[in-house]
């Protein structure tokens, strides 16, 4: 897909804009021991013992043409971003794994890795990334929702399974596929529509489970039961609110059929499809 010349350089714009707040730049690594520097840095961002994902991996993913970055502050690497292509012809990139060195969260970095991956992407015909994210973390729910503009699609129930990392602890990793239009953001919703509902969440889930294992694990219990069957239900997050929760809408009734007679439509029989 050829994507309008004007809308790639407006792309650039906006992420040397994002890169300069953040005082980092935003290089694609290709050496392997830039590599493994990124696996390391994961660890270091996530805990454990075991790497998210290795510096071998790595190398292949940046060698196929992957989305494969570090954000540097001079020579020191201090956050990173991962992304793969998805189905040929979705043109679409999954991003796997972004993150940030903890005392440098609220920098801006997260913001310039996403704008530096949205113009990458667009110089590729990519023209929508997908990645998920944990729904009761509420600093990533409002940057996801509210200042990128991107759209909640799929609750994905335990969907790495166990995690047991400094980040997750033992909880389940109950997570949110959304995906974000390039070219084309959803509007955003601030208020409920008369049928709408918010659905709250912990000011700060990270810190509830270590101080209180349970009381995290009611609160995934809970935000499971609002959002996961009411998403499959067809309805729609349009909104984040860091005080409300997420705001959600039902999804609009379908108008009644007013169409030809099927009995005088020959073809309405035959194709067994909606026109």
């Amino acid at each position: 897909m050829s994507i309008d010349a004007t809308e790639l350089a407006q792309a650039d714009t906006d992420a040397a804009k994002a890169v300069a707040k953040a005082g980092v730049e935003v290089r694609e690594l290709h050496d392997l021991g830039d590599l493994h520097g990124l696996a390391d840095l994961f660890v270091t961002i996530w805990g454990g013992n075991e790497p998210l994902i290795s510096g071998d991996l790595l190398r292949a993913m940046s060698k196929a043409g992957s989305y494969v970055v570090g954000a540097y502050r001079g020579e020191r690497m201090v956050g990173g971003c991962v992304g793969f292509h998805e189905a040929p012809g979705a043109r679409t990139l999954h991003s796997h794994i972004a993150g940030v060195l903890p005392e440098l969260i609220g920098h801006a970095i997260g913001s310039a890795l996403k704008l530096h991956q949205r113009a990458w992407a667009l110089h590729r015909g990519i023209t929508a990334i997908e990645w998920t994210y944990d729904p009761l973390v509420a600093r990533n729910a409002y940057f996801n929702i509210v200042k990128l503009g991107a759209r909640p699609a799929e609750y994905l129930t335990n969907f790495y399974g166990a995690m047991n990392d400094a980040i997750n602890g033992v909880d389940d990793s109950d997570r949110i596929l959304i995906r974000w239009d390039l070219l084309d953001p959803p509007t955003r919703s601030s208020e409920p529509t008369q049928e709408g509902e918010w659905v709250p969440v912990p000011a700060d889930i990270e810190g509830l489970r270590v101080a209180d294992l349970e009381g995290a694990r009611a609160w995934r219990t809970q935000l499971r039961q609002a959002l996961a069957p009411r998403l499959d239900r067809g309805w729609r997050i349009v909104g984040f609110d860091r005080a409300s929760g997420y705001l959600l809408e039902p999804p609009t009734p379908t108008a009644p059929d007013t169409g030809s007679d099927p009995a005088a439509d020959p073809a309405a029989e035959t194709t067994g499809e909606d026109s």
